[in-house]
Parts: C-alpha cells; sequence; structure tokens
C-alpha cells in the first residue's frame, strides 16, 4: 500500500479583515506572497512517528482505540509504525528543506514525554527525540512550531475520565510546564490543544475516534469546558514562569467550516451555527465579555429543560474562570478545509450538540468532492470565514496552521494543486482586499510513503514540485 506523509503547505504571516464584496477576480499583484510570509508543513505525532512502544513510551488513547478489535480504522490499520518518521526524522527535514518549507508545525506525544501520564516521570528519550528534531530544524533554518496535544493523551488519564475530568485541567497544565521548560529555549510558538471541536464532538459524543464514547448532549459539553479551561492553564502558566525569559507566544487554535446561509432569509440560521461552532471556544477567549456566547446558553438551557434535564447540559464558568480564560491567546492558529450551507431545521441526536443549534447544514451539489466525503473544494468559504472572525474578534493574528484536500494517492495530484491555488488566492483577497492578519498551513499529504516497504520510502507528489515552484517564485500561478 501507498500513502501519503501528512506534509502540508503552511504559510505563517499575519493579516486583518473588514468587510468587503466576494469578489474573485484576482489582480496579478494579489497572487505574490508579502515579504515576511513563512510558508512551512505540518504533522500530527500519531499520525507520523510510529514506534508506539519504543523506549519507555506509554500507551496513547489511539494506542489503544486501534489495537482493540472491531475494524475501528478502515483496514484495521493503525500507527504502529506510521511512516516511521521517529527513526527518520532526519529524511523528512530534508524533504521540507529541498521543497522550499520554512516552517514545520509538528505534535508531541504526551505519553513519549511522561509515560506514566503524569509529571511525576519524565522520559529522557523521549525528551532527547524531539531536541533531536528540533535541532535537525534549526540546523535547515526551519523554524518550529511546536503543538502539544494532537488528541494522543495518555490512556491511563482516560481511564480516569479523560477530558470529562476536571483534574485533566491541572494534568494538563504540568505536561505543559514540563514542555515548556525542556524545549521552551529553542521553540518560540506553541499551540496547546489542536481542534478542541473535533475530538470532543468524535470522541465523547459521537464515539467514532478515540476514545469513542458515545455521551451525546453530554459528553462533548463536558470535554470542551475542560479543555478550554486547560488551554488557559497552558497559556497562564506559560505567561507566568517562561515568557520573560523565554520570549515566545502561545496560541489557541480553533477547527472551522465556513458557516454561509443557503439564502439571504437564512442568515440568522448561519450566524446560530457559527456561534455554536465558533464562538463556543473563541467567545471564552477572544470576546470582551468572556464566557460562551449567550445564544448557546439560552438555546442549550431551553431544550435542557424542555428534555427534563434540572439544569442546562452546557456547564458553567464562575467569575473568576471568565477572567481567567479571557484573552488567554497571543495569536489565534486556524484550520479550515470546507464549507456549509446554512438554514434552519432539526438534526442529529437528542441530545447533542448538532440538535441543541435548531440548523441544518447543506451541501451544494455544485461543489467540488475529494477522497474525503465530508470535504468538498469551496474556496470562497475560506475568505468567508477568515474575514468573520476578524470581525467578530478584533482581527487577531492569524497563522492558517491546516488547509488542503484528500485523493486517492496519485502522484499526479492536480487536484490538489488546483485546491491549494484557488484556496491561495482566496486568503489573498481576503489579506488584501478584507485587510484580514493570518498565515497559511495545508494538509493532507504531499509527498507519498509506501507503506508496503519496510525503509518506509518517500516520493514527492506532483504537489510537491509545484510548492516548490510556488515558494521559489514568491508567489501563486495562474
Amino acid at each position: 500500500m501507498v500513502a501519503t506523509l501528512s506534509l502540508g503547505s503552511s504559510a505563517l504571516f499575519l493579516l486583518a479583515i473588514s468587510a468587503s464584496s466576494e469578489s474573485v477576480v484576482v489582480d496579478e499583484k494579489y497572487l505574490k506572497f508579502p515579504p515576511n510570509f513563512l510558508l512551512g508543513a505540518a504533522s500530527a505525532a500519531y499520525q507520523i512517528e510510529g514506534a508506539w512502544n519504543v523506549s519507555d513510551k506509554g500507551e496513547s488513547v489511539w494506542d489503544h482505540f486501534t489495537h482493540l478489535k472491531g475494524n475501528r480504522i478502515f483496514n484495521n490499520t493503525n500507527g504502529d509504525v506510521a511512516a516511521d518518521s521517529y527513526h527518520k526524522y532526519k529524511d523528512d527535514v530534508a524533504l521540507l528543506k529541498n521543497i522550499g518549507f520554512k516552517s514545520y508545525r509538528f505534535s508531541v506525544s504526551w505519553p513519549r514525554i511522561l509515560p506514566t501520564g503524569f509529571a511525576n516521570q519524565v522520559s529522557k528519550d523521549g525528551v532527547q527525540y524531539y531536541h533531536n528534531l528540533i535541532d535537525e530544524l534549526l540546523k535547515n533554518d526551519i523554524e518550529p512550531l511546536m503543538t502539544l496535544y494532537h488528541w494522543d493523551h495518555p490512556q491511563i488519564i482516560e481511564d480516569a475520565g479523560g477530558w470529562m475530568n476536571g483534574e485533566m485541567v491541572d494534568w494538563f497544565g504540568d505536561y505543559a510546564r514540563v514542555i515548556y521548560r525542556e524545549f521552551g529555549s529553542k521553540v518560540k510558538k506553541f499551540i496547546p490543544i489542536n481542534e478542541p471541536i473535533s475530538f470532543c464532538k468524535n470522541g465523547y459524543s459521537h464515539g467514532k475516534e478515540a476514545p469513542g464514547k458515545s455521551l451525546h448532549g453530554i459528553g462533548e459539553y463536558l470535554c470542551m469546558h475542560n479543555v478550554v479551561k486547560a488551554h488557559a492553564r497552558a497559556y497562564r502558566i506559560y505567561e507566568a514562569e517562561f515568557k520573560q525569559t523565554q520570549k515566545g507566544q502561545v496560541g489557541f487554535l480553533i477547527n472551522l467550516w465556513a458557516y454561509m446561509p443557503k439564502t439571504p432569509a437564512d442568515q440568522n440560521a448561519a450566524d446560530i451555527s457559527f456561534e455554536f461552532n465558533v464562538g463556543w471556544t473563541m467567545h471564552p477567549i477572544y470576546s470582551k465579555e468572556g464566557d460562551y456566547p449567550a445564544v448557546m446558553k439560552t438555546m442549550i438551557a431551553k431544550k435542557s429543560k424542555e428534555q427534563g434535564y434540572l439544569r442546562s447540559r452546557l456547564p458553567t464558568f464562575t467569575p473568576d474562570e471568565i477572567k481567567y480564560i479571557r484573552g488567554a491567546s497571543d495569536f489565534l492558529a486556524v484550520n479550515h478545509y470546507t464549507a456549509r450551507l446554512i438554514t434552519l431545521g432539526n438534526t442529529g441526536k437528542v441530545p447533542s450538540h448538532e440538535n441543541d443549534m435548531g440548523v441544518v447544514e447543506i451541501i451544494d451539489k455544485s461543489w467540488k468532492t475529494s477522497a474525503s466525503e465530508w470535504l468538498l473544494v469551496v474556496p470562497e468559504g475560506f475568505r468567508y470565514i477568515l474575514r468573520q472572525l476578524a470581525q467578530h474578534y478584533g482581527n487577531p493574528p492569524m497563522y492558517i496552521t491546516e488547509n488542503g484536500v484528500s485523493d486517492r494517492g496519485s502522484l499526479n495530484d492536480d487536484e490538489r494543486i488546483e485546491y491549494f491555488r484557488e484556496y491561495l488566492k482566496q486568503m489573498h483577497l481576503a489579506v488584501y482586499e478584507d485587510g484580514v492578519n493570518s498565515s497559511n498551513n495545508a494538509r493532507f499529504g504531499i509527498v507519498s510513503v509506501d507503506f508496503n516497504d519496510p525503509e518506509r520510502p518517500r516520493t514527492w507528489k506532483k504537489s510537491a514540485s509545484w510548492w516548490n515552484k510556488v515558494i521559489t517564485d514568491g508567489k501563486i500561478d495562474q
């Protein structure tokens, strides 16, 4: 089997948004990257490292989930070996260097650093591996961007309740402190938690991903409540103990689609969808008043009462927590792939986050498809959501940390090139015409890895060559 290594294209640079028309005509000047635009790639520990039981590494929740019977992952595959980047990190850094990328966002495996899950034992081998990777990046003039958590917390932590246990805030804070202490002299940008909406809903409500729990209407809200507090804890620890000496930054990451009204009459539905999907995590950190969006609190409380609950299923922040969380981010990291049209209606299990919204997500049949059923190609949605973020949350510095499209593994991946080209054009329109403050990081494999070969050889896809040219020329081709 030939698979793809998740080395994507990431542009690290800052924007500023104001309302404008949705013109899709791109002036030649808009195709050029600004001088300070830093292009890079992204990966995740479980998806790329392998070496799942090397040295004293503990079992992660994804190790446990994929080793259980039941074809939980396509063809019962797992990340035991993956692309074997644990042993081949120098090859991967060489790929980044040869393509021309200047930054690399990677995640740290929590149980590789803390084998017991807790800070009572720090793995010397685990710490050394990431030092080796970081040193190799710096030696090749590639800036490291470190994600502390990409869904692979220790299984022992999950046995204790995982993200539904309020103690997770302290446990994650302890882990973050170890990371800052060990790597903060070399790494200057940290993202504590990757895509909280994805793992809170898929892991604790839908049951489709690790840890595989189906506690819809309860689990996703408990998970997110602790995630937001854990992010703030990680930020405040850096702010109080490390920022003055290390002089780095800690940002918040959100994954989102563009939630666009099906018709002009559906604007209210789209606004509700935005608050439930974006405001859920952004409002506590980036709004002036903090806390969850008012529409979420009102609608979930109403639905909970109608369903016979004695109190709202949405947990409550204390006044001190609201103050502690608000402003806990130096930059906004954005993962964006696709879009949906929104109208009023009912969907999802009762109770659930989907059902609480009272809206329906629709796909336009004219949108191009991809190898992933959920991922439709909607470039105009990229500009739309970037402008919304800037307008709603004071135009914070943004890094586009994930963006890309999946395919069936072809080396001649022209559709991926077209996706990148059109999405980058829309991002440049957001920058140049709307005044947005942003950066870009695309994934879904521009390098092919042959999983049938124990040496895991890497081969450039056509899109890797395209990115090499884009970086060399400093602009998007027409």
